[in-house]
């Protein structure tokens, strides 16, 4: 590619992200979302800073190739997630991108830069591609979220390389160790953003991964990155392949073929012969649908209510067991003394006409401090009648049934970064103002140590609110408390009509086959669905519409593998991870002296 061609395309770019970026701002004033604007405009700004930073480049060089290749790599792995039906796409998403590497490694100069460089470039295609909806919600931290988490996987790349330069015969299982320690790392930090877990992509079908009630999700990054290395090796030795008889090309891509088929082939067996496990009880589920960026937070509560009153009404019946609002549905609920709030008691009156039945919803809520009650981290102060209120907020749940019972409270502890917690606030004390815009506080949501369940005539209900459905092992400690079954409270109508709430529905039925636990979903707007212990997605609502449904779910008690051992392949690998590391580290320091 001629420097003439480069600056053609750049200076195209650049009116492409113009003209994009102030649509997108008019849409803003006016009170318009986005949609798939995001994607377009973010796609534009990186070919610009991709073509500005290799204007440089001889053409003669074989760079282009590698961008090519690393470009490619990401648009295969963006379409490997839903919505797309090209799960498939995953077992060679790497390829490309594992090609330019070798073929780097082949030079005597250092290329730890350009391997950086060209992993960056297939990581923020992919991150763009497939997450591009965050900005929806906010734009500064749909940036964050794609260009950051875009470098955050291409260090374990860039480790990968040093190793494989130090110790060739460790490359590849470098590779494969060391992503799935960073997938595993990315669980639980503060920065944590997981929603491209390799083993994610899967959810699409469910009925391939039926083993992931003994791996979890780890099982099927495991299985994608195994392949993607056995295709490399197959496409570095092809010109042996030719020249081998046909017994060994039978050997060679025999290993491929039954690395795909007998997986899936054990998981349909499974899908087949599993049968639903417990008691069934009637649950009905409300989707109030109140878009959240105009009509959510400015509608009053009661109005909202008498909307989920009357869609439950609709179509609850004597035999309705328990009731399901969504995340957020009212709020501020002073959980020590929940019935000063009028909402709170607007249920209460309610429920007493259903009795039979127990109301799990999403609220906002908030602890007053007492006089002696010690500090927290997350407490805040404001100035009222004269004095000072201590208090701290939560993302909250409650438990409500009509009478005299007593209304129960979880607290949300996995938290979105920057929108409801700033990571690492003692370092990154300067981005509060950014917070502050996302409409979030430096002092973030509080949380509680340690999961806990919902219990009422027996039955036994785990309280997932939104962004911790996607964590595998944060949902196993509600099922080791006793859950029958999970309940799962959102509001994805943030990300408007995008991909992201299909995603987040999908990524649901991976919880349901590692926990063998019917899940009940509710959305404020998005996909509200019922979903079985085998993953199936069972009366999917539509989005954008006010509506309730209503189902049977199974409470099962039975403990799966991977409930009991959670993910030991990325413990596995984290171990083999410090060895590697060490190793290079030792060798790498003989070779300098």
């Amino acid at each position: 590619m001629s420097k003439r061609l480069r600056i053609g395309i750049i200076i195209l770019a650049s009116l492409v992200a113009a003209w994009v970026g102030m649509d997108m701002w008019q849409r803003f004033n006016t009170e318009q979302l986005w949609g798939y604007r995001p994607v377009l405009l973010f796609m534009a700004i990186w070919k610009v800073i991709q073509l500005s930073l290799t204007l440089k480049w001889n053409p003669v060089k074989p760079r282009w190739k590698y961008l090519s290749a690393s470009t490619l790599s990401g648009i295969l792995l963006a379409l490997a997630f839903p919505p797309f039906p090209t799960t498939p796409l995953i077992f060679i998403g790497f390829v490309p991108l594992l090609w330019v590497e070798h073929e780097l490694s082949k030079s005597d100069k250092k290329q730890g830069r350009q391997v950086m460089f060209f992993a960056y470039n297939a990581f923020v295609i992919w991150n763009v591609l497939a997450t591009y909806w965050v900005a929806n919600t906010a734009f500064a931290a749909g940036i964050v979220a794609m260009f950051l988490n875009a470098f955050f996987m291409a260090i374990p790349f860039w480790a990968y390389h040093k190793t494989k330069q130090i110790t060739p015969r460790l490359g590849y299982a470098a590779f494969i160790v060391y992503w799935i320690t960073f997938e595993n790392l990315h669980l639980h930090w503060e920065i944590s953003w997981p929603w491209l877990t390799l083993g994610n992509a899967f959810s699409q079908f469910p009925s391939w991964v039926q083993w992931y009630e003994y791996t979890g999700a780890f099982g099927g990054t495991l299985w994608a990155l195994l392949l993607n290395v056995l295709i490399l090796k197959c496409l570095l030795n092809f010109k042996s392949l030719v020249n081998m008889s046909t017994s060994g090309l039978i050997k060679e891509f025999g290993k491929i073929l039954g690395l795909i088929a007998l997986p899936i082939a054990l998981s349909f067996w499974m899908y087949s012969s599993y049968n639903q496990k417990g008691n069934p009880i009637e649950v009905v589920v409300v989707q109030p649908n109140f878009e959240p960026h105009y009509e959510k937070f400015t509608i009053p509560d009661r109005t909202q209510l008498r909307r989920f009153a009357a869609l439950a009404d609709s179509v609850i019946t004597p035999k309705t067991k328990y009731l399901v609002f969504p995340e957020t549905s009212f709020g501020l609920v002073e959980i020590n003394n929940p019935d000063r709030s009028p909402e709170h008691q607007m249920l209460k009156t309610f429920l007493s006409k259903h009795p039979q039945v127990t109301l799990i919803t999403g609220a906002d809520t908030y602890r007053e401090f007492g006089p002696n009650d010690p500090e927290t981290r997350n407490m805040r102060t404001v100035n009222r009648g004269g004095g000072v209120m201590r208090y701290e907020v939560h993302n909250g749940a409650l438990q409500i049934r009509g009478g005299d019972y007593e209304t129960e409270h979880y607290k949300k502890s996995k938290f979105v970064p920057g929108a409801e917690i700033l990571p690492y606030r003692e370092i990154f004390f300067f981005f509060k103002p950014l917070v502050d815009y996302l409409g979030g506080s430096i002092k973030g949501l509080a949380s509680q140590p340690d999961r806990s369940v919902f219990e009422m005539d027996d039955i036994k209900i785990a309280p997932s609110i939104c962004y911790e459905s996607i964590y595998g092992y944060y949902n196993n400690r509600y099922i080791q408390k006793g859950a029958q079954a999970t309940f799962i409270m959102t509001n994805d109508g943030w990300w408007d009509n995008t991909a992201g709430h299909k995603q987040h529905l999908q990524f649901a039925t991976l919880r349901a086959i590692e926990t063998r636990r019917d899940i009940a979903r509710s959305a404020n707007t998005g996909i509200s669905a019922f979903i079985n212990q085998r993953g199936e997605i069972l009366q999917p609502t539509k989005y954008d519409e006010a509506i309730a449904i209503r189902g049977e779910i199974f409470l099962n008690d039975e403990i799966t593998f991977y409930v009991i051992w959670g993910d030991m392949i990325a413990r596995l690998a984290l171990f083999t991870t410090l060895l590697f590391l060490a190793n290079t580290f030792v060798k790498g320091r003989m070779v300098r002296k």
